[in-house]
């Protein structure tokens, strides 16, 4: 991404990359066609295990499970792997689209279908594509990147009737 975003490259350069993105695109499709609709988790990859948020995320996500929903997360660890692991734990489909980082974020144990992707605004669009809503639970500047592309295509009409559910009053209200 680095060199894609210096500037003008070669022409054959720019085709090459236009290339590698829709492949990265047809991939995800592929695998995630038959997913069923998805409820997405967004929220911090550092809490861990014994966190509040982390117990909340495992018991919200296996409550939306139950109903049939598949959950989908970033795939990495904290509020994501809560998520997943809460799915896991009543037997719904647990789904993972994490990201190629330099020096973290390996995918989270409790996943039925894991995908990894190169550029973030890939996974994002996947993120969305097959979700009905999200839920987002406190986190950092990822999940608030996420929040806010969500609400920006919720303000411009791209997508409708698309539910966004903050967690944790305490975290949000200011």
């Amino acid at each position: 991404d680095l060199r894609f975003l210096e500037g003008p490259r070669s022409r054959w350069k720019e085709l090459l990359s236009v290339l590698s993105i829709a492949l990265e695109f047809v991939q995800g499709f592929r695998q995630l066609h038959f997913v069923g609709p998805c409820v997405t988790f967004f929220g911090s990859a550092r809490f861990k295990e014994d966190h509040p948020y982390y117990a909340d995320t495992r018991e919200l996500a296996a409550r939306v499970g139950r109903v049939g929903f598949s959950i989908m997360t970033g795939g990495g660890p904290g509020v994501m792997e809560a998520a997943n692991r809460g799915a896991r734990d009543v037997g719904a489909r647990s789904i993972g689209c994490n990201i190629y980082l330099p020096h973290e974020q390996a995918p989270n144990p409790y996943l039925d279908i894991s995908l990894t992707f190169q550029r973030f605004f890939v996974r994002k669009v996947l993120l969305l594509k097959y979700s009905i809503a999200f839920v987002v639970m406190p986190g950092g500047a990822g999940t608030v990147d996420e929040l806010f592309e969500t609400i920006t295509l919720i303000q411009t009409g791209k997508v409708k009737d698309f539910p966004i559910l903050l967690y944790g009053r305490t975290y949000w209200g200011p």
